[in-house]
């Protein structure tokens, strides 16, 4: 088996990949990678077999010594197609042991993809990671509905959403990002002394690259924006990237009215709909009141695994 570091000159063969993967994400794709360049060494992995034959990806940076699957990306393992079997993956974790203790890399930290992301059932990984003592060092929790499934709300959110129906409440789709931008940035300063993961001209740059996945949608009432969801729109599944309700929003229920429209008639079709983690000091700490707000749409848990390899 061949492995080989990307460059630039692989950007199709990747991508012609990552398309036809089984469990594919449009973040795999080399312009949404790539825009964050400068903050991480990427170190990302193509692998051939005997008949120089392509075969998997593995997304990825170096720290140190350390191989990241990869930090720049909320989940990323190896990217695999239909003729990835477990003991083809047992071969591919063999060689890459080889190829990073060739390259003076002594440790893998690996992040599982879940399985609502699989186009296809795609856990060879996770059997391999096993036969080769990779250790579970971290787990976040994510909310996830199944939308092929009758969805029950609590009475709470019920009640806030036909609360909110009676304001004669506006639904767009925009590109109004800027906008959204002040009113995400005020709420997550408010409430966790946080900021966004991207700035405003990243996510702009990223929904001109991906504008059937990147979506933001806005709720109005007289002109004035309540709350807005920046929704990532693959294949099978939709993820609230970033949530924001303002004062007067929560007060009427806007993001409940916003969230029910997503879910029972926008992304109706989609098999899932992933709200996300509600972890914090890296998976330690349940924010309990975070996910109890994702609950009440019906969400349950669905596991974000971290690994560990030591390279022997």
């Amino acid at each position: 088996m061949k492995i080989i570091k990307y460059n630039l000159e692989h950007k199709n063969t990747w991508n012609d990949f990552v398309a036809s993967a089984k469990n594919s994400h449009f973040f795999f794709k080399r312009d949404y990678m790539d825009y964050h360049a400068d903050r991480f060494q990427d170190y990302s992995l193509m692998f051939y077999d005997e008949k120089d034959k392509l075969i998997t990806l593995l997304p990825a940076n170096k720290n140190n010594d350390t191989l990241f699957s990869h930090q720049g990306l909320t989940f990323g393992g190896f990217i695999v197609n239909d003729k990835m079997t477990a003991a083809i993956m047992l071969s591919v974790f063999e060689a890459l042991n080889i190829f990073l203790k060739e390259n003076s890399i002594s440790k893998l930290i690996y992040k599982c993809i879940p399985y609502p992301y699989h186009l296809k059932p795609a856990e060879e990984d996770r059997y391999a990671l096993f036969i080769n003592n990779a250790n579970l060092i971290r787990r976040d929790v994510s909310s996830t509905i199944n939308l092929y499934e009758n969805i029950r709300y609590s009475k709470g959110r019920k009640w806030s959403v036909n609360k909110a129906k009676k304001e004669n409440l506006q639904i767009v789709e925009t590109d109004s990002y800027e906008v959204f931008w002040n009113l995400l940035e005020a709420v997550l300063e408010a409430q966790h002394g946080s900021k966004p993961i991207h700035t405003v001209e990243e996510i702009k740059i990223l929904a001109s690259y991906f504008p059937k996945n990147i979506k933001l949608y806005l709720v109005l009432k007289d002109e004035d924006i309540l709350c807005g969801a920046i929704i990532y729109e693959n294949l099978k599944i939709v993820h609230t990237q970033y949530l924001a309700n303002s004062t007067k929003g929560r007060d009427i229920g806007a993001l409940d009215f916003l969230i029910d429209y997503l879910i029972n008639e926008k992304y109706k079709t989609k098999s899932y709909f992933d709200f996300g983690i509600s972890n914090e000091q890296e998976g330690q700490i349940l924010n309990t009141g975070l996910i109890a707000q994702k609950e009440g749409f019906g969400a349950r848990a669905v596991v974000h695994d971290f690994y560990e390899m030591n390279i022997l």
